[in-house]
């Protein structure tokens, strides 16, 4: 468990990027009231709406713009999508020391190693969200929950450290024991329902598509052979168990890809699709369909700027 002094005091926790993701674990501390919550953002704000399934929350939020003014803290939520991690580093410099524990609320299946080079030797804990956020505008998000957890962590120290930290809000942690496993599954998901809703620019009501049903389970079954080869304990039917996941939100639910395409903003292409093919290539195995989905994907990059960090 965590230590005394962690589990007594107020802590203070940095967020990130307040984005979908962000915002939401934001808006659920800052309710909860229990530690101090500061935001990463680069526009400013003084509050922050959140609408959870137990109501509309308006909570009084710090925002901080410019890393310059940030301090250590006992926790960073980094919240940024995968591809914004670089641009996060001089946050994560003024924010972290070795007893800050870093958790990433990111995608992908390589957070610790993209991490840990620019958390001056902070403990970074990967941590795989399925709650679905929406922002709504700058200064509000809606979290709305279609699982039996909101959130998975390893079940050791940090993880259970986490678990203590987002006790009294909205969001359910799990613990587990095999997180590669988990984080392969996470991915399958986003595998199909980001690409797809992303490059036909409808919800996940595309998905139950006969046909588009079919080219998900194709695709899903060529990413679960690379994460079997990767060291994921993946089922022989893991394709068709991803996609009756996938079923169990509902069909006017948004993606984070699709809401970034309608935002016109970049797309997380690498720690998703990406990420599937360059473990394919790394394993030997072939990986057309989802090569097909990532060029069709970064040709679309290709005529955004990037967003800047924290928006």
């Amino acid at each position: 468990m965590a230590a005394p002094s962690q589990t007594q005091n107020r802590l203070s926790v940095a967020v990130i990027g307040l984005g979908s993701i962000g915002g939401v674990a934001a808006g659920c501390l800052a309710a909860a009231g229990r530690h101090d919550v500061v935001a990463c953002v680069r526009r400013p704000l003084e509050r922050l709406t959140l609408d959870a399934p137990g109501g509309t929350t308006e909570v009084p939020l710090r925002a901080l713009t410019d890393p310059a003014q940030a301090q250590p803290a006992n926790w960073v939520l980094l919240c940024t999508k995968a591809h914004q991690t670089a641009a996060a580093a001089p946050w994560l410099k003024r924010l972290c020391t070795p007893s800050t524990r870093v958790a990433v609320l990111q995608n992908g299946i390589d957070q610790v190693r993209s991490v840990a080079p620019l958390a001056r030797g902070a403990t970074v804990l990967p941590v795989i969200v399925y709650y679905n956020g929406e922002r709504l505008a700058s200064d509000h998000v809606r979290l709305r929950q279609g699982a039996d957890q909101d959130v998975t962590v390893s079940d050791d120290e940090t993880g259970r450290a986490f678990a203590q930290l987002l006790q009294g809000t909205p969001l359910h942690v799990k613990l587990a024991a095999d997180v590669r496993t988990l984080l392969w599954r996470k991915l399958l998901i986003n595998a199909v329902a980001n690409p797809i809703t992303a490059l036909t620019l409808q919800r996940q009501k595309v998905l139950r598509r006969p046909d588009v049903q079919e080219l998900c389970l194709a695709i899903l079954d060529e990413a679960a052979k690379v994460g079997r080869a990767d060291g994921a304990n993946l089922a022989d039917d893991e394709a068709a168990r991803a996609l009756a996941t996938l079923f169990t939100f509902s069909g006017g639910l948004g993606t984070s890809m699709y809401f970034d395409r309608l935002a016109g903003r970049q797309l997380e292409v690498e720690a998703l699709t990406g990420a599937i093919v360059a473990a394919g290539e790394r394993s030997g195995i072939a990986t057309p369909l989802n090569k097909a989905l990532l060029t069709l994907l970064r040709a679309i990059n290709d005529a955004v700027d990037q967003e800047p960090i924290g928006r």
